[in-house]
C-alpha cells in the first residue's frame, strides 16, 4: 500500500471519529466564535505576513495601509489586511519509530495507527475551530485552511507509517514563544533523554501535552511460560524461562517510569495522559480537546488585558 493510500485510510478514520463526536464539534464551534486574543489564532486581521482580505478604508486607518493598486481599480479606498498570526499555533507530532509498530492480540490497532488517528482527528477539530496547526519540525508554516490536515498527514507519514530511520524523540527544533505542542508516543525512552528534549520546548514557554499511547499488553504484561523478547530497535534479545515471574517487577518499573513522566510534565506546566489501544479513541480525543479548550479560555482574559495595557 502506498504512503498516500495509507494516509487516506487514517484520514478517513479520523473524519469518522470526528463525526461521531457531535458534542465535541459543538464545543469547537463555540470556541471559534468566542475566541478573541486567546491562546490559539482564530482567523482575524492583524500583525502577520499572510494576505487575508481587502476592506474599505475607515477613519483612523493609517494612509500607508491603503492598497493603491486595488483602490485604483475603483472609486473607493481599500486597505489590505493580513491575517493575524498568533504565537499560539498548535504543533503536532507522533513517534514513527519501530517501537510504535507493536500490536498484541488484545488490540485492533498498532500504537502508530492509533496515534496517527488521534492526531489527525485532533487536527480536524482544531481546523474546524479556526486554529492554526502544523507538523512539528516539518511544516514551513502552520495553516488553518482546508489543506492543513492532508498536508500534516502526508508530511508525518513520508516513507510509511513507521520508519527504521525515525528517532523516538520529537525533533530538536526552535519554537516560537507561547505556542502549543501535542506529542503522541509510547515515551519509553530514558527519562533523562525525554526531559532534555522537552526542556528546550519549555524554555520557549511552549505549552505541551503528552499522550502516552500503549498497547494493553505493555500495561499488564499478560505473558507466561518460556518466551523470547526481542528489541525492535536493535539486536538485543532476552529469553525468560517463566515470564509470569517477572510480571510484578515489570509493572512496578512501568509505574515508576510513568510517575517520572508525570512529574516532568508538571514541572514544565504541561499535561500528561495515557491512552491504551484497546480503549475507545473518542475518549482520549474528548479529554485532549477539552484540555486545549480550557487552556484557551484561561488565557483569553489575561492576554486581552495585557494587549489593552500595551495600547495605553
Amino acid at each position: 500500500m502506498s504512503g498516500a493510500a495509507s494516509t487516506a485510510i487514517y484520514e478517513e478514520r479520523a473524519e469518522a471519529l470526528g463525526r461521531a463526536l457531535p458534542a465535541l464539534l459543538l464545543d469547537a464551534e463555540r470556541i471559534a466564535s468566542t475566541l478573541a486574543l486567546g491562546l490559539h489564532g482564530r482567523r482575524r486581521s492583524g500583525m502577520g505576513e499572510t494576505f487575508w482580505q481587502f476592506r474599505r478604508f475607515r477613519d483612523g486607518d493609517a494612509p500607508q495601509a491603503i492598497d493603491w493598486r486595488k483602490s485604483a481599480r475603483s472609486h473607493r479606498l481599500y486597505v489590505r489586511e493580513n491575517e493575524w498570526e498568533a504565537a499560539g499555533t498548535v504543533w503536532l507530532w507522533f513517534n514513527r519509530s519501530k517501537t510504535m509498530a507493536y500490536r498484541s492480540h488484545l488490540a485492533r490497532d498498532t500504537k502508530a495507527e492509533r496515534a496517527l488517528t488521534l492526531l489527525l482527528a485532533l487536527a480536524i477539530l482544531l481546523v474546524r475551530a479556526g486554529e492554526r496547526i502544523g507538523a512539528l519540525g516539518l511544516s514551513s508554516a502552520a495553516r488553518s485552511d482546508q489543506y492543513a490536515v492532508p498536508r500534516i498527514g502526508s508530511e508525518l507519514t513520508v516513507g510509511g507509517l513507521t520508519d527504521d530511520r525515525s528517532v523516538t524523540l520529537p525533533p530538536d527544533v526552535e519554537l516560537r514563544r507561547f505556542c502549543s505542542v501535542v506529542l503522541f508516543s509510547d515515551f519509553l525512552e530514558p527519562i533523562e533523554q525525554i526531559g532534555e528534549r522537552l526542556s528546550r520546548y519549555a524554555s520557549r514557554e511552549a505549552r505541551g501535552h503528552l499522550v502516552q499511547v500503549l498497547d494493553p499488553a505493555e500495561e499488564t504484561f499478560p505473558f507466561a511460560g518460556r518466551l523470547q523478547f526481542r528489541d525492535v530497535m536493535g539486536p538485543g534479545r532476552l529469553i525468560v524461562g517463566r515470564a509470569e515471574t517477572i510480571t510484578e517487577a515489570y509493572r512496578e518499573k512501568l509505574a515508576e517510569h510513568r510517575q517520572a513522566l508525570q512529574r516532568m510534565a508538571q514541572r514544565f506546566g504541561w499535561t500528561f495522559s495515557v491512552h491504551h489501544t484497546d480503549a475507545a479513541p473518542a475518549t482520549a480525543l474528548l479529554s485532549l480537546f477539552a484540555v486545549l479548550s480550557g487552556e484557551i479560555e484561561r488565557t483569553r482574559a489575561p492576554r486581552v488585558a495585557r494587549s489593552a495595557a500595551g495600547a495605553r
